[in-house]
C-alpha cells in the first residue's frame, strides 16, 4: 500500500475519532454501564460504541482488510492474516470508569507484521495523534496540527522514564538503570507511546504483558516519529502472532536520551 493511500485512509479518520472521543465523554457524564468480561476485565457502553463508530469508518474505507478489535475477537480463532486492522476501542477502561484522562481511543494498520499507520485519540486531553508513515506523524492538539519526531522536550541530563505500574520489577529497574534515567512517572494506556513521540517522556520498557491491539497504534505513532522499538532483549517487536499476546518491550525516544 502506497503512503498516499494510507494518509488518505488516516486522515479520513481524523473526524471519526474526534467523534467517537467526544461520545466517550458524554457516555460517561451520563454514567457508563458497565459488565465483566470473561478474561475479568471491565468494558462499558463507551467501550463498545467507540467501537462500533471506528470499525463502521474503517469497513468504509478499506473493506477487504480484516478487523481485529478488543471487543469483538474471537480468541480461538488463530490470526493468519498478514494485512489487518487492530482496534482497542478503549485503552485504559479502567481510568475512563473512574473518570481518568489518559484512555485513548486506538487504531492501527498492521502490513507484514508492522504497524504503518496509526490513530490514537486522547479526548480528556483534547489530543490526537495519527501517522502513516516514518517521519509522517502529528499531534492535533486543540485545533492545531503540528509534526512531531521525538525531539527531546526534558533538560538535557534529564532522563525520564514511563512504567504502566507504582512498582516496577527489578527486571525493569534493571533495564532502565542502563540508560541513566533519573525518574519513573505512572501512565496509563498507549498515551505513553505518544508522549515519548512528542519527546515529553524519553524511555519505556515492559514485561511481556497486554495484547497486540493495546500497543499497535501507538507503535506506529512513536516508531513513525522516530523511536526505537525493541523487546527487552534487542529484538524486532513484531505483530501477527496467532494468539495476539505481546513480546516484552522496550521503547526508546532516540539512540542517545541526552539528545
Amino acid at each position: 500500500m502506497k503512503t498516499s493511500e494510507l494518509k488518505i485512509i488516516s486522515e479520513s479518520l481524523i473526524n471519526t475519532f474526534n467523534e467517537a472521543g467526544k461520545i466517550s465523554i458524554d457516555l460517561y457524564k451520563k454514567g457508563l454501564n458497565i459488565e465483566i468480561k470473561e478474561d475479568k476485565s471491565p468494558v462499558s457502553n463507551g467501550d463498545l460504541k467507540v467501537n462500533e463508530l471506528i470499525t463502521s469508518k474503517i469497513k468504509e474505507l478499506t473493506p477487504n482488510i480484516p478487523i481485529i478489535s478488543e471487543e469483538t475477537v474471537n480468541l480461538k480463532v488463530k490470526n493468519t492474516a498478514k494485512i489487518f486492522w487492530l482496534i482497542d476501542p478503549i485503552d485504559g477502561t479502567r481510568e475512563y470508569i473512574a473518570g481518568k484522562d489518559e484512555y485513548t481511543l486506538n487504531a492501527g494498520l498492521i502490513i507484514n507484521s508492522i504497524p504503518v499507520l496509526g490513530l490514537v485519540g486522547v479526548p480528556k486531553k483534547n489530543r490526537l495523534f495519527f501517522s502513516y508513515g516514518p517521519g509522517e506523524c502529528y499531534l492535533i492538539e486543540s485545533g492545531k496540527t503540528k509534526k512531531i519526531n521525538c525531539v527531546k522536550q526534558q533538560p538535557k541530563g534529564q532522563i525520564v522514564a514511563l512504567s504502566s505500574v507504582v512498582k516496577p520489577s527489578d527486571i525493569i529497574l534493571n533495564k532502565l538503570k542502563e540508560y541513566n534515567v533519573n525518574s519513573i512517572v505512572k501512565m496509563a494506556s498507549s498515551y505513553k507511546f505518544c508522549v515519548i513521540a512528542t519527546g515529553e517522556f524519553d524511555i519505556y520498557a515492559a514485561r511481556e504483558r497486554a495484547n497486540e491491539w493495546d500497543y499497535a497504534a501507538g507503535h506506529a505513532i512513536a516508531q513513525n516519529a522516530g523511536a526505537i522499538i525493541k523487546t527487552l532483549d534487542e529484538k524486532p517487536f513484531l505483530y501477527g502472532k496467532e494468539d495476539y499476546k505481546n513480546s516484552s518491550l522496550l521503547i526508546r525516544r532516540a539512540k542517545n536520551l541526552n539528545d
